[in-house]
């Protein structure tokens, strides 16, 4: 953390100097006037300069596990349920908290709090940390009176949001592992083995069957052409990610991503589970219909859907109601829309977003497990492909060298 150097006076009428740590000149007279001072002068010391930029790098590289940020709400839910004030339920957890960006988070907040701002105006300015829905659900407990029920459900959010993305990463890591493991197999075959016993085969006089020939051929073209392969890789994933950064490639990417078979029915089913969570929680929360859809489209997580979204939005603005936009919305299944329906003639939308959510949760689980299932078959067929490739390639022409020293 920077170190500042500083003057003021003190409650004596004394001039008084010295250094203080904090993120910024604002932050340390901040703390200063809490302290009873009436800072005169405040500025950075350049000697520590350079290592509160390596120390500020360092913290914006260090994650925030969705376990700690759940923690750290669930804490802060139950001491505002036990009636501590804000400033002290502030100050215990930035002592409480481990990771630094949230301490420190915590402690700019706190500032923030004693300066006067509203604790929604404080969380807003942290938006990198914590989610727009996240500062939106403050935002609604604080003007409705209700936040500790807010916070609730915002830790109901959390901790559903973090289920549903670990049960898929626990999925698709064991694939992951394989694919991994089967290129490293396929290069180390290709690039160590297979030019040994080519050698041996030539030597011999052997003629090289297809298989051997396509493998050599693919050893000499990566050891050849190794660079522009290298140029070629490094290429695409820069023009990748710059593309995915546009509006139109996000777009591309997620309308791609739900095409996939298997994986598309999965993630769809996955944001129509938090599309009803989400939905149904914000009005139970009483945050309005065009507000909520606004929140939707910046937190569901695929720009394809968002999009979907917004014009949901556009279509209400002009008195359509709910479930006819989304009726001719791409990705909205008809259970969703048949829910929703029926939720908006009998008053109980929120209800039924919240069967909805139930229903999609259960179908997440199953798509995981059945994503499972079929991986494993999928991955044997590859093992199999690459090893039989390498037995032909070898076995076949040792097969011939055997018959001719017979």
């Amino acid at each position: 953390m920077p170190t500042f150097s500083y003057r003021a006076i003190n409650q004596n009428g004394s001039v008084v100097s010295g250094v203080i740590e904090a993120d910024n000149v604002e932050s340390a007279s901040l703390m200063l006037s809490s302290q009873g001072f009436i800072p005169s002068k405040v500025e950075e010391d350049r000697a520590s300069g350079l290592n509160a930029l390596m120390e500020q790098i360092k913290l914006t590289l260090t994650p925030i596990k969705p376990e700690e940020l759940i923690l750290m709400t669930k804490q802060f839910r139950t001491m505002l349920a036990a009636g501590l004030s804000m400033v002290q339920i502030l100050d215990i957890l930035e002592h409480q908290v481990q990771n630094m960006r949230l301490k420190n988070m915590l402690a700019a907040i706190l500032l923030d709090i004693k300066g006067g701002k509203s604790l929604t105006e404080a969380f807003r300015r942290h938006e990198k940390i914590l989610s727009p829905l996240y500062v939106s659900m403050v935002n609604a407990g604080e003007t409705s009176g209700s936040l500790p029920e807010v916070l609730e459900r915002l830790v109901y959010l959390l901790e559903h949001e973090h289920k549903v993305k670990s049960d898929i990463k626990s999925a698709l890591q064991y694939p992951k592992i394989v694919v991994g493991a089967l290129v490293i197999a396929f290069f180390i075959l290709l690039t160590f083995v297979i030019p040994t016993f080519v050698t041996i085969f030539e030597g011999a006089g052997i003629e090289l069957p297809l298989p051997t020939k396509i493998a050599l051929a693919l050893y000499y073209f990566l050891s050849n052409y190794w660079y522009i392969l290298l140029v070629a890789l490094v290429g695409f994933i820069v023009l990748y990610r710059w593309y995915v950064k546009t509006p139109a490639g996000r777009l591309f990417r997620d309308g791609l991503v739900l095409k996939i078979p298997v994986l598309g029915s999965l993630f769809q089913r996955a944001a129509m589970a938090r599309f009803a969570s989400i939905f149904s929680i914000l009005q139970t929360s009483g945050i309005p219909v065009l507000l909520s859809l606004d929140m939707l489209a910046g937190t569901i997580g695929n720009e394809a859907i968002a999009s979907e979204f917004r014009r949901v939005r556009t279509l209400l603005e002009e008195g359509r109601g709910i479930s006819s936009p989304l009726r001719s919305a791409k990705y909205f299944t008809p259970m969703v829309v048949d829910m929703v329906a029926v939720g908006e003639e009998t008053g109980a939308l929120d209800e039924m977003l919240r069967q909805v959510a139930v229903h999609y949760d259960d179908e997440v689980e199953y798509a995981v497990k059945r994503l499972s299932d079929a991986i494993g078959p999928a991955l044997i067929v590859c093992l199999a492909f690459v090893v039989g490739f390498f037995a032909l390639a070898i076995f076949l022409p040792l097969w011939d060298l055997t018959q001719m020293v017979r």
